[in-house]
């Protein structure tokens, strides 16, 4: 996904198997947790090469013959992460960030050609993403704050309920749509109270997440991270890495 000729390829290959593509979902993601002292330029690179390049590569192959056939749709699946940077998460805001910019500006672009862009932003996701994600520093307390709250019910939507919004949102051909209550309160407060959230970041970097050490900038993967966290904190999110083969 983050080699342009390989991306090139898999179109070709879906073209010559299915026809003509009406609707192009790009959804990929890449995680580093930990504090900002431990994350280094490879960890930036990589996101952007996930999160903004490879959506780049697989939308420029699709696009002329979009443009061309008319009324057909482009969704590009980003981040709560990608309208508000969140502590100890930040090369995976950085990504997210850039692609939220290039969707919500290809829109305007493409918009006269009868193609229709949105932008999906995901709170919180109960998908098993916290078994592959890399941590860096004190990487088991890193994981237990990222795995617990991916888990909670109320502050997370599960895969499947997020599967439904998107597709609706896709049909609707919605600019942009932000799922999740607790994301789309954090969305709000941003937007109408950016020094006030930027403040309960740095208070929430400094004084609620782990600080730096461990095993520094070096990467565990989340089945490496578990520690002490009993399973039955995380049965449901454990529950949605096993249904998504994660």
């Amino acid at each position: 996904m983050t080699h342009a000729g390989q991306v090139r390829e898999w179109v070709a290959a879906a073209r010559r198997e299915n026809g003509p593509v009406d609707v192009l979902i790009n959804n990929a993601g890449v995680i580093q947790v930990g504090p900002l002292d431990e994350m280094r330029e490879p960890d930036f690179q990589r996101s952007l090469e996930t999160h903004f390049w490879a959506a780049y590569h697989a939308i420029n192959e699709v696009l002329p013959e979009v443009k061309a056939r008319r009324a057909r749709r482009i969704v590009n699946i980003a981040s709560v992460g990608g309208k508000v940077a969140v502590p100890h998460l930040m090369p995976y805001s950085v990504g997210k960030f850039a692609l939220v910019g290039f969707s919500n500006g290809l829109r305007s672009g493409v918009r006269r050609h009868g193609v229709t862009v949105t932008t999906l932003c995901p709170g919180l996701m109960r998908t098993g993403s916290h078994v592959n994600a890399e941590f860096k520093g004190r990487h088991e307390e890193e994981y237990a704050w990222f795995a617990l709250t991916n888990g909670l019910p109320g502050l997370s939507v599960s895969g499947e309920s997020a599967a439904r919004a998107i597709l609706s949102a896709c049909a609707r051909g919605d600019a942009e749509l932000v799922l999740g209550l607790p994301a789309k309160f954090i969305v709000a407060v941003q937007a109408l109270f950016p020094n006030l959230t930027a403040d309960a970041m740095a208070v929430t970097n400094r004084w609620l997440l782990p600080s730096p050490g461990g095993i520094g900038p070096a990467t565990a993967t989340g089945a490496e991270s578990r520690g002490r966290l009993p399973a039955v904190a995380t049965a449901l999110t454990d529950r949605a890495a096993a249904a998504a083969n994660e």
